[in-house]
């Protein structure tokens, strides 16, 4: 089996690609779908098999400053190699017959993401309405427990139909709050000199969260 596998992820590379690749394999398989509505570009690495492009994995600095105020106690100034780990997806049935892919090619697109640039921190989040993170455990990820529930809300279409309300005001729009899912956070540091502010967690396939 251990010979077989060897054999087999030797079909696969990994190399940089535009987000125009990268949004292609995304939209296809991603299970967010506002992909086409654009999504930011960072460091993407494309997944290859026999020279096709079958996953995706992108890393993205993080989204806002106070972040990794709160996750470290870092001023704005010192806040340079803290990334998101924002995308990733593989083509369901090249993931299904290959075994461990997906902690195989985070951990090889790690790697390449180190050699590029300092990194001090990747964190990553699996929204529980779709996943628990796996994945990211197999990468050797701790856990730091769930967001907080928060609510979105969702404007109602002359047609019918609601879509999610982004920016703006509400007042007077009609509408609904509903529930936003949470998502269980993951966090990989590098960088020993760091204070994480988050309390670890135990972490279980078992979670009623899950």
């Amino acid at each position: 089996m251990k010979a077989d596998e060897k054999s087999n992820k030797q079909l696969f590379t990994i190399e940089l690609i535009t987000k125009k690749q990268a949004a292609d394999i995304l939209l296809q398989y991603h299970y967010l779908k506002d992909i086409s509505k654009g999504f930011k570009s960072g460091f993407n690495y494309g997944l290859f098999y026999e020279d096709n492009l079958v996953g995706a994995v992108i890393y993205t600095g993080f989204p806002v400053p106070e972040l990794v105020n709160g996750l470290f106690g870092l001023p704005r100034d010192d806040q340079q190699g803290f990334f998101e780990l924002s995308r990733l997806c593989i083509e369901p049935a090249i993931q299904a017959k290959e075994h461990n892919l997906a902690s195989w090619f985070l951990a090889r697109s790690e790697k390449l993401l180190r050699k590029s640039t300092n990194v001090r921190a990747i964190l990553s989040y699996a929204d529980s309405e779709f996943h628990n993170g796996i994945v990211y455990r197999a990468s050797n990820f701790k856990y730091y427990g769930l967001t907080t529930k928060k609510k979105d809300f969702w404007i109602l279409q002359d047609q019918g139909g609601f879509i999610k309300h982004s920016r703006g005001k509400i007042k007077g729009v009609a509408g609904e709050w509903r529930d936003r899912s949470q998502k269980h956070r993951f966090l990989k540091v590098f960088d020993t000199t760091l204070t994480i502010k988050w309390n670890e967690q135990n972490w279980s396939i078992t979670d009623e969260n899950v």
